[in-house]
């Protein structure tokens, strides 16, 4: 399956490669980690230049006929979409309308590299992860994502992860993420290939709005969502999650690095991301991530409203604590905690640059020796994987149960009945 194709403004934006001193410099520890010592790779640089423009046509046709006035030619409603992916193409009838019908098509024809033992083996060694997968996305992978404009600008326009949606937003995304560690979730019909699907329209919904919107500078961005910045995020959930647990003290395999990369190579593929930003191999993983940090954008006042956002909300989180002196206390706990490791994460220097207050390293080296003993010791023990995995799977859930406001219930947002800026004729 082909995801993408170029669009009619080949030209690269004016911010690729626009920090590549910074970026150098913040992929320094990956450099390290990793062992990546060669010089950058030009024709990769290029070919992160180029898929600026490229965005996801399958799911983009789709989005297009899902914007188009009720009753013109060729127009997917949000019932008839919602039908297909929970129950197939055959739920919407045999008129159903041409690109819908290519879309299922297209995510319906299952890769043969796709190892389905592989993908639930990634799954389980997420769960075993415990609070460390949850800690290691949301610092690093999410607040981490903000040091670079780009996805923060958009973010800022749509207005997700900002004001009192924040929580609700961040809860979404943690849903969706949980669901694809269930075993056999993913495969064709599962409840967590039914939500990727789903993830992945409402993204074109949005890259179809936008684009063209006076609100988005496509000259100076790219495309709103585009295949480089789908690859970037991408390796945020898996690679950089290996690496960053690695480094609080969790051993991981290759074999369980591989399995876990290879869970997301496939839910890049149902995310209609380009087999040129596929891989789970993780040296290969690491190489295409450090390039994506030299060609980022730099710093821009989004991801800076956006991190401050992140650690804002921390005390307003549902602990369960029935006093609220006592859950405004552990609310305030959780957001030391969380400057605390972030201070380590991302560096003093990107701290700065975020606006956010430094702290002592004192979460970190909690969690290392939570990690050593956890990890080190009990996992070792007969039958510790397994209750790690079991305890880690509890422990995520209930970290997730924390951000639902009340009154929302728990999962991804629906698709808008009708678009936020436009209607196309």
């Amino acid at each position: 399956m082909s995801a993408s194709r170029d669009v009619e403004a080949p030209q690269v934006p004016t911010r690729h490669r626009e920090a590549e001193t910074r970026g150098e410099r913040i992929a320094r520890p990956l450099r390290m980690m990793t062992g990546l010592r060669e010089p950058a790779d030009e024709a990769l640089l290029d070919r992160l230049g180029a898929g600026l423009m490229e965005r996801d046509e399958f799911a983009h046709d789709l989005a297009v006929a899902m914007l188009l006035r009720v009753g013109a030619q060729g127009r997917v409603s949000r019932a008839q979409c919602a039908a297909a992916l929970g129950s197939g193409l055959e739920a919407v009838g045999d008129d159903a309308p041409p690109a819908l019908a290519r879309f299922m098509e297209a995510v319906s024809a299952t890769p043969s590299w796709v190892d389905w033992d592989l993908v639930d083996r990634g799954a389980s060694v997420f769960n075993r992860l415990g609070r460390n997968a949850g800690d290691v996305l949301l610092m690093l992978s999410l607040t981490g994502g903000y040091r670079f404009g780009g996805p923060p600008d958009l973010l800022v326009a749509t207005g997700a992860l900002t004001g009192d949606s924040a929580m609700q937003r961040l809860a979404e995304t943690q849903h969706w993420v949980l669901s694809l560690m269930v075993p056999g979730a993913l495969q064709p019909g599962g409840d967590a290939w039914r939500q990727t699907l789903h993830v992945r329209v409402m993204h074109a919904m949005v890259n179809a709005t936008f684009e063209s919107s006076p609100d988005w500078d496509v000259a100076r961005w790219g495309l709103p969502i585009n295949q480089t910045d789908q690859a970037g995020t991408l390796g945020l959930f898996g690679a950089t999650v290996i690496l960053a647990s690695r480094g609080l003290g969790v051993p991981i395999a290759p074999g369980d690095a591989r399995a876990l990369l290879h869970l997301w190579k496939y839910v890049g593929w149902l995310m209609g991301v380009h087999p040129d930003f596929l891989s789970d191999v993780e040296r290969e993983r690491n190489w295409l991530n450090l390039h994506i940090l030299l060609a980022a954008a730099d710093q821009t006042d989004a991801g800076r409203e956006l991190a401050r956002t992140i650690v804002r909300v921390q005390p307003d989180r549902r602990y369960g604590i029935p006093h609220p002196l006592l859950s405004r206390a552990r609310g305030r706990y959780e957001q030391e905690r969380l400057l605390s490791m972030l201070t380590v994460l991302l560096g003093p220097a990107s701290m700065r640059e975020l606006g956010l207050p430094l702290r002592p390293p004192w979460a970190y080296a909690a969690r290392l020796a939570t990690n050593v003993w956890s990890h080190r010791v009990v996992g070792r023990l007969p039958g510790g994987r397994d209750a790690l995995e079991r305890r880690g799977r509890a422990v995520q859930l209930r970290d997730h149960s924390t951000y639902l406001p009340v009154g929302t219930k728990d999962g991804v947002a629906d698709l808008p009945d009708r678009p936020a800026r436009k209607v196309l004729p």
